[in-house]
């Protein structure tokens, strides 16, 4: 279970800074519309924002450091679904954005409650490896990283029972 919540994880980060990077100047259309960041933050966040997913599903695809790569997926997470959530509270009709487009939509076209669920599951996965980061074919698992494992994924090592 662990080794899927780990890719599948990578593959939302890789597959959403992919799309968003491949094309900047949507993603800047993107950022602006959740009407919430000064000028001078969207262009710097809406270049970020990809090169961080990108970071983040690396990481989760190596199995690097997966705890704190995790940690920082559901902060992440947290703060999208705070920016669609703020945007459906206020009426604003937008696309997230989160996997490549986003912008001002027609307000029948917003899929607010979708878009909070299917990033609330994403943040799940984090969940689980933030709790059992220790997964089959990890960076992690190779080098006995015992700050990237649950404690008790070395009970069987620390009794001689590998």
């Amino acid at each position: 279970m662990g080794t899927l919540a780990r890719l599948g994880l990578a593959a939302v980060w890789l597959i959403s800074g992919a799309l968003k990077i491949s094309d900047p100047g949507q993603t800047y259309i993107a950022v602006q519309a959740f009407d919430v960041l000064p000028d001078g933050f969207v262009r710097p966040v809406a270049i970020a924002m990809p090169l961080a997913e990108l970071a983040l599903g690396l990481f989760l695809l190596a199995g690097f450091v997966t705890r704190w790569v995790s940690v920082l997926s559901v902060l992440l997470l947290a703060v999208l679904i705070a920016a669609i959530a703020q945007s459906w509270a206020r009426g604003l009709s937008i696309d997230c954005g989160c996997f490549g487009g986003g912008g001002q939509i027609a307000a029948d076209q917003t899929r607010y409650p979708q878009e909070i669920a299917r990033d609330l599951g994403f943040a799940l996965l984090g969940v689980w490896l933030i709790v059992r980061p220790r997964t089959w074919l990890s960076v992690d698992g190779w080098l006995g990283n015992s700050r990237g494992a649950a404690d008790d994924d070395y009970v069987g090592i620390a009794e001689g029972n590998e």
